[in-house]
């Protein structure tokens, strides 16, 4: 099964609530894009923002140019439904990110869990390449995912877990990492997992 129906099962068989990603609110997200002091009409990229709740707080909070990517059509469908209206406001991309060309560059790349999927170094080599022609000089880019120690898959699939010293060394001197942070998410089905979020400013 290629990851494109593995996702599309995933979306099937389970709510947007009961997948282990899921966040009501998703606090730290948020955090870190206020604390860059990113601007409302500087664009966001969410990349495997799928179902995510971002998006709406992005809306509520009035970003004004917000994009999701996902690689599964019926994620994106999920939160258009859910945000009706709203979603006219959102650009919604149903694309691989190793696949992806960009048509604009953004101030502010968030993935929260899509890079350590990325098992294969020529993948994150397609991921950096389009990581670094997607966001502005002096932009910022968030990425989390499982630490050292934390969970070995997620739905299913093999992970890379991360720390500070391996995310530098494969991102490159082209990224200078700033912020650091650990949030212990709690999956609907209540089991725990270490995230790692970090933070670094395009050069």
């Amino acid at each position: 099964m290629n990851s494109k129906e593995h996702w599309k099962n995933v979306y099937q068989n389970k709510s947007a609530e009961e997948v282990s990603w899921y966040q009501r609110v998703p606090t730290v997200s948020l955090a870190i894009i206020h604390d860059v002091g990113l601007q409302k009409n500087q664009g966001i990229i969410d990349v495997g923002g799928g179902a995510s709740t971002l998006v709406d707080c992005l809306l509520q909070e009035e970003f004004e140019d917000i994009s999701v990517l996902d690689l599964s059509p019926q994620a994106l469908e999920v939160a258009k439904q859910r945000l009706g209206k709203r979603a006219e406001s959102v650009d919604w991309l149903a694309e691989d990110i190793t696949q992806f060309s960009p048509k604009k560059k953004v101030a502010f790349w968030h993935d929260r869990a899509v890079f350590h999927f990325l098992t294969q170094s020529e993948d994150r080599a397609k991921y950096k390449k389009i990581l670094a022609s997607s966001v502005i000089s002096g932009g910022y880019i968030m990425i989390a995912v499982f630490s050292i120690g934390g969970p070995e898959q997620c739905s299913g699939l093999d992970i890379v877990q991360y720390d500070a010293d391996k995310i530098k060394e494969e991102l490159g001197g082209e990224f200078q990492l700033i912020d650091e942070r650990v949030e212990q998410h709690q999956t609907p089905s209540g089991n725990a997992q270490l995230f790692c979020y970090f933070v670094f400013r395009k050069r």
